[in-house]
């Protein structure tokens, strides 16, 4: 029997794929489905008062293989609080330009302080836009949460909010933030 020809074989591939329904993605009309544990964009958390999350202990940025997260700590004072711990992530940065969205650094958070989002449209024609500061990764505030700078919930301590006792801001929280904002918007 005689060899068919290669180009003759590649020819019947073709052919049978022209009576194949296409498979057409309607994006970005039609969100695509994204799987639970896509990992995506990072987010800060905060705790249910509006406290962040992040204690600024670094080790995100140390397991990081990419070296694309840099944390800054600074000591949070009874005047400036920030986080419940003795500490805060000052500065906080992503560059998506180097970040390879393994997740190591989520797993290195001993606070659960950074989580990764789905969000996967991370695109820009400017370089500068593609690193995130601590503003632009921190999740946005619930109904119930105070803006940080402001005190912990009264009686409480670091190991409350750790341990999920505290579930909202009380009224002291509301008042000392709100005292905070008139006297920046007088100053």
């Amino acid at each position: 029997m005689p060899e068919i020809p290669q180009a003759v074989k590649a020819f019947g591939v073709t052919f049978k794929a022209m009576f194949r329904k296409p498979a057409t993605v309607q994006y970005p009309e039609q969100p695509a489905k994204i799987a639970p544990r896509f990992h995506g964009r990072h987010q800060l958390n905060r705790h249910p008062d509006g406290l962040e999350k992040c204690v600024g202990c670094e080790l995100c940025a140390w397991a990081c293989p990419a070296d694309a997260i840099y944390v800054e700590g600074a000591a949070n004072t009874d005047e400036e609080r920030f986080s419940p711990g003795e500490r805060y992530g000052r500065v906080y940065q992503i560059n998506y330009l180097r970040c390879i969205f393994c997740g190591l650094c989520i797993e290195a958070c001993p606070t659960r302080a950074l989580t990764m989002t789905h969000e996967f449209e991370l695109a820009d024609d400017d370089r500068t836009e593609l690193i995130y500061e601590k503003p632009d990764l921190l999740a946005p505030l619930l109904p119930g949460m105070v803006g940080p700078p402001h005190p912990m919930v009264e009686g409480a301590d670091e190991r409350d909010y750790y341990d999920g006792r505290v579930t909202g801001a009380s009224a002291e929280q509301m008042a000392a933030a709100k005292a905070t904002q008139q006297e920046e918007s007088t100053a």
